[in-house]
């Protein structure tokens, strides 16, 4: 009883929450008079603007460590059966399943080594757009 009684007021609570923040947030949108952009089917973002110790930052630490990130799930996904995580790795557990007469786990991991082979291709992208950042922006200054 004290469970059930402890979830109806967890529940409640965040309804509340909730119905206070829509309320409060068509209250706030009915009084600013400002258009608002309309949708479009490509989100645009606005340009962000670094400070050069920022950038030196981002170009220093954070770029080569998302580099160094992709490049090593990349060759998790694209590794043997012994790695585990890969595409092979997936497959060979799925081909054990079926051996052992279990189907719908067969089935469910070759599910699960299609989606992780699509994930190299935006991988690919990822990392040319990687690439081109760093070219683009993380150039010693002349």
């Amino acid at each position: 009883m004290r469970r059930s009684v402890r979830g109806a007021i967890a529940a409640g609570t965040s309804a509340v929450v909730l119905v206070g923040g829509l309320v409060g947030s068509t209250t706030i949108a009915a009084a600013d008079p400002s258009p608002t952009p309309s949708p479009s089917a490509s989100t645009s973002y606005k340009p962000v603007t670094l400070t050069p110790e920022e950038s030196q930052k981002l170009c220093a630490e954070r770029l080569p460590k998302m580099i160094a990130r992709r490049d090593k799930l990349a060759g998790r996904i694209s590794g043997g059966a012994d790695v585990k995580g890969s595409v092979a790795w997936l497959k060979a557990r799925a081909a054990k399943q079926k051996a052992n007469g279990h189907d719908k786990a067969a089935a469910q991991l070759e599910k699960r080594a299609e989606r992780r082979s699509e994930r190299v291709k935006q991988l690919g992208t990822v990392k040319t757009k990687l690439e081109a950042f760093k070219t683009a922006h993380c150039q010693a200054a002349k």
